[in-house]
């Protein structure tokens, strides 16, 4: 099979060895800008979609295993848009999958839940108590964004489903988001309260593992990428940073990750792979 072949890469890297040619192994990455890497240089030309063309998870993966890539993350993605046309006129990303597709990975649901619009909503400028705790104003009545992750759980599941339609044999990666801000957050570093900086990062994890437990409905592997990135938030100093705060400090967008971030996710991801054939094939 040529995923067992293409992931015995992956054991020569660990073990320090040089790579060698193996057959070709089908990679399709899936997903929104967590994925895409927005910023980091070098940019596709496909600018609408804000895609690293060397530097992203996806590719870095892609070298590691070995594999031919198809690339069809694009910034700004909500799980709709596997199926439509992104912008009304990027084509559907499902359209990249063939029943000869050997590998998938996926990450996706930022968007659909607005973690972004979440965290700038977060901002204080001057510390408590001048303001307003963003915890306080989408947890009243209610967690919104909960509920929000909630509604999002059954199409983020049949996606998972459509995606398995259309790759019948391929292995599915599902990662999570990163650990953006550390446990009380670094207020004025980032300028996020501290009860404001764990409902945040909370939100991030409830989304991560909404979509871990669709996945493993389904026979998926998740990758956790908040373990990963532990130690490397935007708290950390800018040279340790995966993960990029309000004003970035390497090339790259606001509240992504970085070229840094992305080098370990794409290790990360490869590992998981060969990890998920080795369990699969009994070896």
């Amino acid at each position: 099979m040529r995923i067992a072949a293409g992931l015995a890469v992956v054991a020569m890297l660990v073990a320090g060895t040089s790579t060698a040619q193996a057959d070709t192994l089908d990679y399709v990455a899936l997903g929104d800008s967590a994925a895409a890497g927005p910023l980091i240089p070098n940019q596709d030309p496909a600018l609408w979609c804000l895609r690293s063309s060397n530097r992203n998870y996806p590719q870095i993966a892609a070298k590691l295993l070995g594999a031919k890539l198809t690339d069809v993350t694009c910034s700004g993605a909500t799980t709709d848009d596997f199926a439509g046309r992104q912008f009304g006129f990027v084509k559907p990303q499902y359209d990249a999958l063939k029943p000869t597709t050997d590998l998938v990975s996926i990450t996706i649901g930022g968007n659909d839940v607005g973690l972004v619009q979440t965290a700038l909503g977060c901002i204080n400028l001057l510390p408590e108590p001048v303001g307003l705790s963003c915890k306080a104003r989408l947890t009243s009545g209610g967690d919104q964004v909960a509920a929000a992750i909630a509604k999002w759980a059954p199409e983020f599941g049949a996606a998972l489903d459509e995606v398995k339609r259309h790759a019948p044999h391929a292995k599915v990666l599902v990662t999570g988001y990163g650990t953006y801000i550390r446990p009380g957050g670094c207020y004025p570093v980032q300028p996020i309260w501290a009860r404001d900086a764990d409902y945040l990062q909370g939100s991030v994890n409830l989304l991560s593992a909404t979509g871990k437990a669709e996945a493993e409905k389904r026979g998926a592997t998740y990758v956790d990428l908040a373990a990963v990135s532990v130690g490397h938030d935007t708290c950390a100093r800018p040279a340790d940073r995966y993960l990029e705060g309000l004003v970035p400090t390497t090339i790259a967008a606001p509240l992504h990750p970085n070229a840094a971030g992305m080098a370990a996710f794409g290790t990360a991801v490869a590992k998981a792979a060969s990890a998920a054939v080795r369990q699969s094939s009994g070896v």
